[in-house]
């Protein structure tokens, strides 16, 4: 076999090339390739060999491509997109090796052109600085017939337990990142085992059906998942962790072939989506780009990977370089039912407190119930007036930038204007509009609905003066349309590109607008969207308690300078709660809200106090990349932490629960020291602390604050049941 050895940015990559003239992909990891590692199988006894050359023939597949009305004689079994024709059929023709201005990029080219004729071109766009690579495919039908493409993989690679001798059981960790309303952000760990994936030891030749499928269908692309994947080896000390950067439906599997374990990672396919597509002759089909790096097996070192490569894919903006302070009169506040006279003691508290943008939510549009009417996006008279610029040029006059919620992608079944259009502006399944929750779903593929969109946003923008539009979306309009395509999810995958297409072309000309993505909270948190979208709703968590959980961990979704976290101080809380709500945003993008202008003066000192910290540190917070010295938080966790860290410094936040209904015993993980009013956090993980740590509470300054250090580990006392704090850790030592 041929090798073809690359390395790039920390990665390694190794290519075989068979006697047959097919493409496998053998390697991919932080770590140097050994040959003994491919095809355990086969390794001990002489009369294998020839096995083992066979399942080195059936795997390794560089990409997985589906035709409809192909044999796959190879051997799989259930769901698995294995084994695929004409994927097996592929040989290799060729590899570009390119340089440009994000980095290396190879464009790997394939063709079956014996049966299908189908060619198969994958790039490789490796990005300086970062170990990850961003992949993506394209099959072109070069045949004279018409060919049903069923599934094209974005990233397909077999072999991901092969480094050590220990059994998958012993030695593979996976990480799930659930998702959901209200509780964003939620990542287990499973051994391989737990899923099903059970391995004797020593190995044997064995294949199941079983395959470990994460997938989205639909609209809210992170409904139940973040499009996220990690497993890590703890054997070899390495881990592979993907992004799947679409806007809809997506999918990846693990499984097992020929005693190796293979993860693919696609958009929409058929089995999962509802999903084909027609390939006419000389057409062509590209898959939807995923991100794929390697680490050491260290979840919070590939975050932290992840990280820096989205800061360098996404638009550039200012928003991401200034991180406004957001006032948002919503939650656990005006809760879409704003009026001039409410909004007025808003706006001078917002601004007295030190908000830069105010935001007007839901609600300004129309009098009384709203949901089913919503689509014209017409002030309200009677809840404005003397219309709704007069608050918006209030909001000028205070020195903030006013902002209004939106939800564009929908009309209300009751909208005089979806009444009127015609079904081919909407989604339309068994020839009927597609419904959900009393709202229609337009269609951005009609030239019709984005004349419809952009008048509404340049009515907002000329005529209000709007500079932040809060663009929400809250419902799931299912598989997809039928409508002018194949398959429904066909007409779904081509209007989530045409909702990216309008995106571009929205900040092509408004460059400086500020589009806010929120989808009940966190459910569309994907970098199709988020590498043009500068801020992302983490969640509507309407308990500031368990919103520490989402603000710990929602580095894992998003950047921290992205990520819009609720601080809502109560009227009827103290100030352990301000201080609670506000370190709870401090490490993102703080998203004021709360009735401050009904609030005591000492605890509105607090909100103006951790305001002002964040201005001071906001810097930091957009190139610092996450730590979880204590590992990510769960729910359930009485004692949470998360932080960010730069070279020489690091910010940390401390939050306590102690709640009614949970089980307030329960450790953060096996191993840690604490009790219900003491928390030891080792910080020797810090790339400066060998030389030191100094520590002191940023926020609050005049509050009690009990911590000490010995070592390298800080100790916090919170006495309190519900308390937070934020550290600011440094090069020095801290007195005993």
């Amino acid at each position: 076999m041929e090798y073809i050895n690359i390395h790039e940015n920390g990665i390694y990559l190794v290519f075989g090339i068979t006697e047959k003239k097919q493409l496998k992909l053998l390697h991919f990891s932080a770590v140097p390739f050994c040959e003994d590692d491919i095809c355990k199988l086969g390794k001990e006894c002489k009369e294998d060999q020839e096995r083992r050359r066979q399942l080195m023939e059936e795997a390794f597949q560089f990409v997985q491509v589906s035709f409809s009305g192909y044999d796959r004689p190879y051997e799989k079994h259930g769901n698995k997109h294995i084994v695929t024709a004409p994927g097996y059929l592929l040989t290799y023709e060729g590899m570009r090796d390119e340089e440009n201005e994000t980095g290396r990029r190879l464009t790997i080219i394939q063709r079956d052109a014996q049966i299908t004729h189908a060619r198969v071109e994958t790039v490789m766009q490796f990005y300086r600085g970062t170990s990850v690579v961003r992949m993506w495919s394209t099959v072109t039908n070069e045949g004279s017939d018409v060919q049903c493409l069923e599934y094209l993989s974005s990233f397909c690679y077999t072999g991901i337990e092969k480094e050590g001798e220990l059994s998958s059981d012993e030695k593979m960790r996976m990480r799930i990142p659930y998702n959901g309303w209200q509780k964003e952000m939620s990542v287990k760990e499973y051994r391989f085992g737990d899923l099903g994936f059970a391995q004797t030891q020593p190995v044997v030749y064995q294949r199941t059906s079983q395959v470990m499928e994460i997938t989205n269908t639909g609209n809210w692309s992170t409904k139940k998942y973040l499009p996220l994947g990690y497993v890590e080896n703890t054997q070899a000390h390495t881990a592979l962790f993907w992004q799947i950067e679409h806007n809809g439906s997506w999918h990846y599997e693990i499984g097992d072939q020929n005693s190796n374990f293979y993860v693919c990672v696609s958009g929409p396919t058929e089995v999962q989506s509802h999903w084909f597509k027609n390939l006419t002759p000389g057409e062509s089909f590209t898959s939807v780009p995923v991100a794929v790096g390697v680490s050491e097996d260290s979840f919070e070192m590939a975050m932290g990977e992840l990280t820096k490569y989205r800061r360098l894919i996404r638009r550039k903006n200012k928003d991401n370089e200034n991180l406004p302070v957001i006032f948002n009169d919503y939650m656990n506040c005006l809760f879409g039912d704003p009026t001039t006279e409410k909004e007025m003691p808003l706006i001078e508290a917002a601004a007295e407190s030190g908000c830069e943008y105010f935001v007007i939510d839901a609600g300004w549009y129309a009098p009384g119930s709203w949901w089913d009417s919503v689509g014209e996006w017409q002030e309200s008279r009677e809840r404005f007036p003397n219309g709704i610029k007069e608050v918006t040029d209030c909001i000028r006059e205070r020195g903030m930038i006013p902002g209004v919620w939106l939800e564009l992608e929908v009309m209300g079944i009751n909208c005089e204007k979806a009444k009127k259009a015609p079904d081919d502006w909407f989604f339309v399944r068994h020839r009927k509009r597609v419904f959900d929750r009393s709202r229609y779903q337009l269609d951005f593929r009609n030239p019709a609905v984005i004349d419809h969109v952009n008048e509404v946003i340049d009515r907002v923008v000329n005529e209000y003066g709007v500079g932040y539009i809060k663009m929400d979306y809250n419902i799931e309009p299912g598989i997809g349309t039928e409508l002018g395509a194949e398959s429904v999810g066909q007409g779904m995958l081509e209007h989530e590109k045409a909702y990216l297409a309008w995106l571009d072309s929205v900040f092509a000309k408004y460059p400086d607008l500020v589009i806010e993505n929120c989808s009940s909270g966190g459910l569309r948190i994907d970098y199709a969207l988020l590498s043009r979208y500068s801020i992302q709703s983490t969640s509507d968590q309407e308990d500031y308690r368990n919103y520490a959980t989402i603000a710990a961990n929602a580095p894992t979704g998003v950047t921290p300078e992205q990520g819009a976290i609720w601080s809502y101080p109560q009227r009827a809380g103290d100030k352990e709660e301000v201080i609670y709500n506000m370190i709870n945003a401090m490490l993102a993008r703080i998203h004021q809200s709360g009735h401050l202008a009904e609030l005591p003066a000492e605890r509105v000192a607090l909100v103006k106090e951790g305001i002002a910290c964040y201005k001071q540190i906001r810097g930091d917070i957009k190139q610092a990349l996450p730590f979880w010295p204590l590992d990510l938080t769960d729910n359930e966790d009485l004692w949470a932490c998360g932080g960010l860290q730069l070279p020489d410094k690091a910010y940390l936040a401390v939050w306590k629960r102690q709640m009614e209904g949970k089980n307030n015993d329960r450790r953060i993980r096996q191993g840690t020291v604490c009790t219900e009013t003491e928390l030891t956090i080792p910080l020797g993980s810090l790339p400066f602390a060998k030389e030191g740590i100094k520590v002191s509470c940023l926020y609050p300054q005049k509050e009690e604050t009990a911590f000490r250090m010995e070592g390298d580990a800080l100790t916090v006392t919170f006495e309190k049941p519900v308390m937070a704090r934020l550290f600011v850790i440094e090069k020095g030592n801290t007195p005993c």
